[in-house]
């Protein structure tokens, strides 16, 4: 293949993945103006088009997808090995991108990065928080951080953090004006802070397990949140029922600010697993952040 084609997919694949010329051309280094004549010399070659532009947005036509998903692939190959030289080095170099949730950031990612960067000047971390589910190939991150049950069935995943546990509680001044629910039925006479899911917008369904049997509570309530910090703030304050995994409140349950109920109702499940494609070539320097991270409790 002659050079300048290969430097021509290269150009491609930045603008289909970017969505943008603009973006593209940014991370290539070159003009938009010398970006957009590289591409259309390329469909000119190839007799096809490739992207649709209009004065908004940049996507791939049919034929566009196809060659981003077969040639794209081969590309990050190269990129990999080319990566994986760094064993040549006599210490473990290289930048690595995880996508992961605020909560195993703060608690899990950042305390174990804090101890290990120190020791390796030439490792570089880019920690992007996000809810969503992001899909890890297409976004170009090396690994993602969320709870097993999540985690797709075609990923490594590697455990980094305990069992998890949820946990109902509430203000003790709440306490004072209602009873405490014995069973997840009895949260419908509850007043509840609803969690606003960051996925897909919708409100958390309250989940319960017991002796094999599980429920799932639609609550109501005076109060919406999409911040777990806010919604234990909000119900130490008193105006309701709050259910989250129970290490956000764990602190205001042993001062008695919070009261925990329905103990019996909320089992262990699988806690935070790191997950990456299973071929994924692993550097020395992501080998190193693996082991940095497994859960050895």
């Amino acid at each position: 293949m002659a050079r300048e084609n290969i430097n021509d997919l290269i150009a491609f694949l930045a603008v289909a993945r970017e969505r943008s010329f603009t973006r593209a051309a940014a991370k290539l280094g070159v003009s938009q103006s010398a970006l957009s004549h590289t591409i259309r010399g390329l469909e000119e070659r190839l007799g096809i088009r490739l992207l649709t532009r209009t004065t908004r947005s940049v996507a791939p036509t049919a034929a566009g997808e196809r060659l981003l998903q077969t040639v794209g692939p081969r590309f990050e190959e190269i990129e990999t090995e080319l990566a994986a030289l760094s064993d040549m080095r006599d210490k473990p170099a290289g930048t690595i991108r995880i996508t992961t949730v605020e909560h195993a950031a703060e608690t899990i990612l950042w305390p174990a990065m804090a101890r290990l960067l120190p020791d390796y000047p030439d490792v570089n971390v880019e920690i992007a928080v996000d809810s969503s589910l992001t899909d890890i190939v297409t976004e170009r991150y090396d690994a993602g951080v969320r709870l097993g049950e999540q985690v797709a069935k075609d990923m490594i995943a590697v455990r980094i953090g305990p069992d998890m546990r949820m946990a109902v509680f509430g203000a003790p001044s709440y306490f004072a004006r209602h009873p405490r629910p014995l069973t997840p039925q009895d949260l419908t006479a509850h007043n509840c802070i609803n969690l606003r899911l960051p996925t897909y917008g919708g409100l958390y369904a309250w989940e319960f397990e017991k002796n094999g049997r599980e429920l799932r509570v639609r609550v109501e309530g005076q109060v919406v949140l999409n911040s777990p910090k806010l919604i234990v703030q909000a119900a130490v304050s008193g105006p309701g029922l709050a259910c989250l995994p129970e290490d956000h409140a764990e602190a205001h349950f042993a001062d008695g600010r919070l009261i925990r109920v329905l103990e019996d109702w909320c089992p262990p499940f699988p806690g935070y697993h790191l997950y990456y494609p299973s071929r994924r070539q692993s550097s020395p320097a992501f080998a190193l952040l693996v082991d940095a991270l497994r859960y050895r409790g």
